[in-house]
C-alpha cells in the first residue's frame, strides 16, 4: 500500500452508529482479527483475547447493560457548563445505536502478559498500565481499520468497559477473572454514508523544536473548538437513514444556531 492509498484510508473510516441487518461473513471477521493480531504489542507481549458476539440473544443483553450508562449518561449532560454549547439529549431509538450491528468483536485485556515485562517496568506503575493500555488500543485500531477495508462500518463501544456492564458482560460470557475489557467494536455493512470530518488545520498543531507557550492554542481557542466539534459530532449523532441527504444543510444550521458558523 503506498501513502496516498494509506491516508486515504484513514481519512475514510468512522465510528458509524447505523447498521443495516445483512450478516458479516465469517471470513470478514476473520480477516479482521487477523490484522488486529498482528498490531505492535509492549515487548511483543500480545496482551489481547478476541471474543466474537454473533447470537441476537447475547447482543440483545450487552445492549441492556450498556444502556444503563446511557441512561446516566443522559441525565450528566444536564450539568454541562452552557459555555461548552449544552445540549438536551435525546433517548436513542433502535435505529440510532449499534445493538443493531450483527456482529459485536470485545477485546480483552489479560493482565498476566505484564509479567513479561522487563524489571524496570514492573516495579513502575504508570508504565506498566500505559504499555499495556497502548497495546490493546494498537490492536483495536487496527480491527477498526481493517473493517473499513472491507466495506464494514463499525462502531467503538467503550460503555462496555463501564463497571456495571464489564461485570455483567464477563458473567454471561464466561470470561476467567485475569481478562478484563478493553473495548468492543460493533461491526456491520453501513446504513449511511459518514459526513465530512471536522479538522483541526494541521499547521495548527504540528511545531518544531522549541515552542514558547505563544506556539499553542489559547483558553479561548480550545474553549472555541470543544463547542464547534460538541455541536458537529451531534448533529451527526442525531442523522437517520431516510435524511442522510439533507445532512449538510441541518449540520449548518445547527452551527449556526450556535453562532459557530463561523
Amino acid at each position: 500500500m503506498d501513502y496516498d492509498a494509506l491516508l486515504e484510508l484513514v481519512k475514510s473510516t468512522r465510528s458509524i452508529r447505523r447498521f443495516k441487518p445483512d450478516p458479516v461473513p465469517d471470513e470478514y471477521v476473520d480477516k479482521i482479527i487477523e490484522v488486529a493480531r498482528w498490531a505492535p504489542s509492549g515487548f511483543n507481549q500480545q496482551p489481547w483475547e478476541f471474543v466474537v458476539v454473533r447470537k441476537p440473544e447475547l447482543r440483545k443483553k450487552i445492549a441492556e447493560y450498556t444502556s444503563i450508562y446511557f441512561s446516566q449518561s443522559r441525565e450528566m449532560e444536564a450539568t454541562r457548563e452552557s459555555w461548552q454549547g449544552a445540549w438536551k439529549p435525546e433517548p436513542v431509538g433502535s435505529e440510532a445505536d449499534y445493538s443493531t450491528a450483527p456482529v459485536y468483536i470485545i477485546i480483552f485485556g489479560d493482565a498476566r502478559a505484564k509479567e513479561g515485562l522487563p524489571m524496570g517496568v514492573m516495579f513502575d506503575q504508570h508504565r506498566r498500565e500505559t504499555i499495556f493500555i497502548s497495546s490493546l488500543s494498537n490492536a483495536f485500531l487496527y480491527m477498526h481499520m481493517a473493517a473499513g477495508t472491507l466495506g464494514l462500518a463499525s462502531q467503538w463501544v467503550s460503555s462496555v468497559s463501564t463497571p456495571y456492564a464489564h461485570c455483567m458482560i464477563k458473567d454471561l460470557l464466561g470470561i476467567r477473572k485475569e481478562l478484563g475489557i478493553y473495548d468492543m467494536l460493533a461491526v456491520g455493512y453501513p446504513a449511511v454514508q459518514p459526513r465530512p470530518k471536522l479538522m483541526r488545520d494541521k499547521d495548527k498543531m504540528v511545531h518544531l523544536d522549541y515552542c514558547g507557550p505563544e506556539s499553542f492554542r489559547t483558553d479561548k481557542e480550545v474553549k472555541e473548538y470543544i463547542r464547534k466539534s460538541r455541536n458537529w459530532t451531534i448533529a451527526s449523532h442525531k442523522r437517520k437513514p431516510d435524511k442522510q441527504r439533507d445532512l449538510g444543510y441541518r449540520t449548518s444550521r445547527v452551527l449556526k444556531k450556535s453562532g459557530l458558523d463561523s
